[in-house]
């Protein structure tokens, strides 16, 4: 489908359209591939509501059958043997150093989102540092504490969804200081939790802030760069996340042993206070302000819209959404219980499981921003398949060794891949989201994926508790959490790379006619893009 205005379009506009639709297909305009290249709208102009954003064009339906004209799956092989060819060198991406090259206020707007997400992630990752903590404090074990980590990533969507619909219909900046404001609270107040059941129920509230926040500071930070620069800010944006696991892991290490689990967690709101007060002074999303302007009638009309959007682009949201679910469980099934791998199974310190946290998002920063990079070049569904490919050969590496640096050499590279593909992913999903949604849909499709997801932590807690091996240092057993963690990794991505192969493709879509128009505020249609080939 062709779509031409940010909110659709009523009979008033029909000429509008029109002449835009001509223009549009009449052009020299690159094919779009994707898993509904194939699923368009009609040729003809209807009386009804215009869609927000684009389908591929690689057909149109047929009149009397409603289907493409063709086979429909001429279109998917089509598109699965564009991945396999060879890149074009004319898409090379730009010196790095030019591309980070900002603005003030597009690298005002950018910080702020990253300091967002870094603190939400740091927030997350005191618990999963601190589940042995936690468990010997409240009298549990560790997979009951787990728990509180499966409620938080549950009730993430129905943050994603709350928050990003308030941000589509009334805005970025506001939802995002009432967001972190509220985090900040919960956040001091697990570290007075008395019980699990408390603990768990102040996670939860937590779970529901945590998913709104990734949409609006995504959103935000998408629509201010410049499109040439996306990929490798799209790393730098999703590695902030590795940044804060990385801060909770030196928090732990400098605080836990000297001060307790709960000072972990009234320290931790440092950060979080910090980017409030940065977010006072941010400005509104110009790419949103488009796309209201081309909205009326209010909820009315936005609720109308969306309803059309999920009729024409089910199959997108669908693919999003199992998308997502695999990536939530390939970065939560690598990372949320390695700390407790390396203690319990390994017998090493809290301290030696720090390195090993500190060492693996090191790898995280690294694959996160560089494959964020090279996705310019070599496109987001390749760049994934191949960290698929790549980081699978390492699982070996990350769970086998016994000795403490060879295990440090696979918690490296497992997340170089694991986080290199996640690199790509917020720009990946800002640019197949539909314009008048850019914060609902990605941000709720990456939490209903987390949603599926949710229990990764549980799983290998549990089956490696139940699985467990002989400790031949005292004669006890220990759980066996290698052997599931490689199990699970190792199937995860093999379906990264299936669903990375049969993905769409919409690298350099335009948010705004040009990245003046954020400065300057520029009138142009939101939906004026280009796509690379």
């Amino acid at each position: 489908m062709v779509a031409v205005n940010g909110a659709g379009s009523t009979s008033d506009d029909h000429g509008q359209v029109a002449s835009a639709i001509q223009t549009i297909n009449t052009s020299a305009h690159p094919s779009r591939t994707g898993i509904d290249s194939f699923v368009v709208d009609e040729p003809a102009v209807s009386e009804k509501v215009r869609v927000v954003d684009e389908e591929p064009s690689a057909g149109h339906l047929d009149s009397a059958t409603g289907s493409p004209n063709g086979s429909k799956w001429d279109g998917v092989f089509s598109h699965i043997k564009e991945l396999f060819e060879r890149p074009d060198i004319q898409n090379r991406p730009r010196n790095p150093l030019h591309l980070l090259k900002l603005r003030p206020r597009q690298a005002f707007t950018f910080s702020v989102a990253c300091l967002g997400w870094l603190v939400d992630s740091l927030d997350f990752f005191c618990v999963t540092m601190t589940t042995t903590e936690l468990a010997e404090a409240f009298g549990k074990e560790p997979s009951d504490v787990t728990s509180a980590i499966t409620v938080t990533l549950m009730l993430r969507p129905i943050g994603a969804l709350l928050f990003g619909v308030i941000a589509d219909r009334f805005g970025r900046r506001i939802p995002l200081i009432v967001n972190l404001s509220l985090f900040t609270v919960i956040e001091l107040a697990s570290g007075f939790a008395q019980n699990l059941e408390t603990f768990i129920g102040l996670r939860a509230i937590y779970g529901i802030l945590m998913g709104g926040e990734w949409g609006l500071g995504n959103s935000l930070a998408m629509e201010v760069l410049p499109v040439e620069s996306r990929g490798i800010f799209s790393g730098i944006l999703q590695m902030s996340y590795s940044l804060g696991n990385l801060v909770a892991a030196m928090l732990y290490y400098a605080v836990v042993p000297n001060l307790g689990w709960r000072a972990l967690f009234w320290i931790s709101i440092i950060p979080a206070v910090i980017t409030i007060v940065m977010s006072l002074f941010l400005k509104e999303s110009e790419a949103w302000k488009q796309t209201r302007r081309q909205q009326k009638n209010g909820a009315q009309r936005y609720y109308k819209v969306a309803a059309e959007m999920l009729k024409n682009h089910w199959l997108r949201c669908i693919y999003a959404v199992i998308f997502m679910a695999a990536m939530n469980f390939l970065s939560h099934g690598s990372q949320d219980l390695y700390p407790t791998f390396l203690k319990k199974q390994h017998g090493f310190s809290a301290g030696q499981a720090t390195v090993g946290t500190v060492v693996g998002n090191i790898g995280a920063i690294i694959g996160g921003i560089f494959f964020g990079y090279i996705s310019e070049y070599l496109g987001r569904r390749r760049t994934m398949a191949i960290c698929a490919i790549c980081g699978a050969c390492f699982v070996p590496l990350w769970i086998l060794p016994d000795a403490f640096g060879t295990l440090l050499a696979g918690a490296f590279f497992i997340q170089v891949f694991v986080q290199g593909a996640w690199g790509v992913i917020p720009a990946y999903l800002s640019e197949i989201s539909p314009a008048a949604f850019r914060a609902t849909f990605p941000g709720l499709a990456y939490q209903l994926g987390n949603l599926i997801s949710a229990s990764a932590s549980q799983i290998e807690a549990s089956l490696g508790e139940k699985n467990s091996l002989p400790d031949l240092r005292d004669g006890k057993t220990v759980p066996n959490y290698g052997r599931v963690q490689g199990i699970l990794i190792g199937v995860i991505f093999s379906c990264v790379l299936v669903l990375a192969v049969v993905g769409r493709e919409e690298r350099g879509r335009q948010f705004v006619d040009n990245t003046k128009s954020v400065e300057d505020g520029d009138d142009d249609d939101d939906n004026n893009f280009n796509v690379k080939a």
